[in-house]
């Protein structure tokens, strides 16, 4: 029975240009119902969709990440309206704020274009799929003024941040992170975690999980996550997959009997 669902990864990375076709194919027999593959632009959000037509078990995001907040064109929100009345578009992403890198786009750019990309997300009634690496504060204010539905992915907060984003109605997904040897906040995260409001991620090709450190990361690693939250929550990893992908069904709005 195919339980996982990979609730964020990039398979439009040059990272998977040599077997893409191989890998995506081999999915559904390695336990995937399925995958939502995360926009960073617009190039991005198109492949999105023509890979969510050519597989019946990815959906996609459409949107504009913080490093590229100082590269999106006129007239891109209208392209974004556009893209999300595909029936397989089913998140506003991956937006948000990330303030680690000191050349990435100001501050004042990446706040404008994920309010933007919030306030469309409200207008069409679809979550966002939101990143936040060292942007709490401001990450917390955007939401807590813009209420929107969705997830934050990749959750890279504490604990007490965790209890103002459920206070939200906002969901998490975590991924290989929790399986390396210095997580104790992403642990800590895990444990506390309302099991309805959790999902799970690759965030392929990136975080690789122990015991593949270094090495492409594809939605068949998942397992690994899973175990180790599991294993945190005292609970076997059948029931955590099935929990976190009945979750991203109803986040996503996908019927499950429709794949």
């Amino acid at each position: 029975m195919n339980l996982i669902f990979d609730a964020h990864a990039h398979y439009d990375d040059a990272a998977f240009d040599a077997d893409r076709e191989q890998l995506l194919s081999s999915l559904p027999d390695k336990g995937i119902c399925c995958v939502m593959n995360a926009a960073v632009d617009i190039k991005t959000s198109v492949f999105g969709i023509e890979y969510s037509e050519k597989y019946p078990f990815i959906y996609t995001t459409v949107g504009y990440h913080p490093q590229n907040a100082d590269l999106a064109p006129d007239g891109y929100l209208d392209s974004l309206r556009d893209f999300a009345k595909h029936e397989k578009v089913k998140a506003i992403g991956e937006i948000g704020l990330d303030y680690h890198y000191d050349d990435g786009p100001d501050r004042e750019i990446q706040l404008k274009i994920v309010t933007e990309q919030i306030l469309l997300a409200n207008e069409l009634d679809l979550p966002i799929v939101f990143h936040d690496r060292d942007a709490h504060a401001d990450t917390l204010e955007l939401l807590k003024k813009h209420k929107p539905k969705g997830l934050v992915h990749c959750f890279s907060g504490s604990v007490e941040m965790l209890k103002e984003i459920m206070k939200l109605g906002l969901s998490i997904s975590l991924g290989g992170v929790v399986t390396f040897k210095n997580a104790r906040v992403p642990l800590e995260v895990a444990e506390a975690v309302p099991l309805d409001r959790l999902l799970l991620e690759t965030d392929a090709p990136y975080m690789t999980p122990v015991p593949f450190r270094g090495k492409r990361c594809d939605s068949s690693m998942i397992t690994y996550t899973a175990e180790r939250i599991a294993q945190i929550k005292g609970i076997s990893v059948e029931e955590l997959l099935t929990a976190t992908r009945d979750n991203a069904y109803n986040l996503y709005g996908i019927d499950k009997n429709s794949i």
